[in-house]
């Protein structure tokens, strides 16, 4: 671990100077706000050491790692059912791209693009008395942290500019793959995504996925250790748009990322890592961030390949 924490800081210290090329995600207007050199970084391991960096407590917009959660919660509900409402494939193409769900009659490509966790929305609804709640309840208890809200403002202006997000769910209605009221399953998807989190809390919070499906803090199991397999494997496939394969290739570690600027990363055995910055590239993903795992895993020699 001492290893761990030499190279964590000497890594910081390097990525002072680190030429960040990317922008912010500015097509959400309240993304255009973030102060562009924001850098934080966060990782948890399993004997509950923890070591923060930058502005590992100021909070940003969980947008798509809001995924990997809903979908617990889902697969936890359905089983293996929730697989003939969403596939597991990688996509190749845009998170947002109509295509392939045109192609392939309603069915998601896989429940990490956007039409995969707006079905996800959709069975959580179809489920849950209060599924707003349940999920803030579950991130909450995750990381041990009451404090973690729903963002209204990121929630109001994803929603004001989400005019793709509602052409795939109405394309998802017209084969029957959604069951709810368009309006209620779109808020809660936006919900979700809207949830401010800090590296701190959310490397915390997918511990869970290092340890098997327990929560190593609180011993409590998450998920059974077959699906909490499934889902990492999901995430080192599908954890980052149509770039999945350059991060598999470059860190070697499961995770997903959001375009609020954040990336979790996870090792099984050892760790949850979460790094904070801004600007994303073109597919989408934080630039700093993706080369900053690709340095930390270098270092250490361990990723899971």
């Amino acid at each position: 671990m001492d290893k761990i924490k030499e190279t964590l800081h000497q890594l910081f210290d390097d990525f002072q100077n680190f030429e960040d090329k990317g922008q912010k995600a500015t097509y959400i207007p309240e993304l255009a706000h973030i102060d562009e050199d924001l850098f934080g970084v966060s990782l948890s391991c399993l004997d509950g050491m923890q070591i923060s960096l930058g502005d590992a407590t100021t909070p940003f917009s969980l947008q798509s790692i809001s995924k990997v959660l809903s979908l617990v919660l889902a697969y936890n509900i359905l089983g293996e059912d929730l697989w003939k409402r969403v596939d597991v494939e990688p996509s190749g193409d845009t998170f947002n791209s109509l295509i392939l769900l045109e192609l392939e009659m309603g069915i998601p490509r896989n429940p990490f693009i956007n039409a995969g966790a707006i079905v996800v929305a959709d069975i959580l609804i179809s489920h849950l008395k209060n599924p707003e709640e349940v999920f803030l309840k579950f991130i909450q208890e995750l990381a041990q942290d009451t404090s973690i809200q729903y963002d209204l403002n990121i929630f109001h202006s994803e929603k004001s500019v989400a005019y793709r997000n509602y052409s795939l769910i109405n394309l998802m209605k017209s084969f029957g793959n959604i069951h709810n009221d368009i309006d209620k399953v779109m808020d809660l998807y936006f919900m979700m995504c809207s949830v401010s989190i800090t590296c701190q809390q959310l490397s915390k919070a997918f511990l869970f996925f290092a340890n098997d499906g327990t929560h190593p803090l609180t011993q409590q199991q998450i998920l059974i250790p077959s699906r909490n397999r499934r889902i990492n494997a999901i995430m080192q496939l599908c954890g980052f748009y149509d770039e999945a394969g350059e991060f598999a290739y470059r860190v070697g570690l499961p995770g997903k990322s959001g375009v609020g600027g954040g990336i979790i990363a996870i090792h099984p055995g050892l760790y949850a890592v979460t790094v904070f910055s801004p600007k994303l590239n073109k597919k989408g993903n934080s630039t700093k961030g993706m080369a900053f795992l690709e340095r930390l895993t270098s270092e250490l020699n361990n990723s899971i390949f």
